[in-house]
């Protein structure tokens, strides 16, 4: 066992926002920052694979180079700087809606934080990125990688149901630059619905797993990125 470091504790408009860190016994010097939100367990940074496979994924799907990305969450920062790791991104918004979790980063009270601060070509914006995408664009990207919720029917907020809806996904391609890709994140096996709905609203539409061993719960698990473009 190891016991918690709470380095933050926000209320915010989802609930209470709590950042903690802890040293686990079995793997002395490494601290583990945890993040939970409104009482619910929402990410360590002991589990970051498939965060990390949305951008090195996502980015394989295209050819060229000069890239625009945007990122939809920040949370602990790992999409975002997996996104960073490939030298043809010229540009990366991330859009988090909680200003609290932009000041973990800020602040550099997340390892993350040294990483995406300290890269001119990374931009925190403080906005709502499923609205956002709602609006009428002011650019366009080549890649848009959404790792907010942890799947379209288990939101962190009821408002965010409506974003993944075929009429609202058509919304937010027009975001996109021609042949540009339109990944999500979930925490659960793939599910059919979901897929289908993405299938109203683009040409093409991928879904894979992504198997990874869970030292939190001691097991492998799976995870599913769906891929869309055109």
């Amino acid at each position: 066992m190891s016991s918690f470091e709470e380095l933050d504790v926000q209320n915010t408009p989802l609930g209470e926002l709590i950042l903690r860190r802890r040293q686990p016994v079995s793997m002395p010097g490494t601290f583990v920052h945890e993040v939970k939100l409104d009482g619910r367990f929402l990410m360590s940074s002991l589990v970051a694979d498939s965060e990390r496979e949305l951008a090195r994924r996502g980015l394989a799907r295209l050819a060229r180079g000069d890239l625009a990305v945007m990122v939809g969450g920040l949370g602990l920062g790992h999409t975002a700087a997996a996104v960073l790791q490939d030298p043809r991104v010229r540009s990366l918004d991330v859009v988090e809606l909680l200003p609290q979790v932009i000041a973990w980063h800020t602040r550099r009270l997340v390892p993350m934080g040294e990483v995406l601060c300290n890269d001119a070509r990374c931009r925190l914006v403080q906005d709502d990125c499923f609205a956002r995408l709602l609006r009428e664009p002011d650019r366009r990207y080549d890649a848009i990688l959404i790792d907010i919720d942890d799947a379209p029917d288990d939101v962190l907020d009821a408002s965010h149901t409506g974003f993944y809806s075929a009429t609202n996904l058509r919304m937010a391609k027009r975001w996109l630059a021609p042949d540009g890709v339109f990944a999500l994140w979930t925490n659960v096996e793939a599910r059919d619905p979901f897929a289908g709905r993405l299938r109203e609203a683009f040409a093409q539409v991928e879904c894979e797993d992504v198997v990874f061993d869970n030292p939190l719960l001691e097991e492998s698990e799976t995870n599913a990125l769906y891929f869309a473009r055109g």
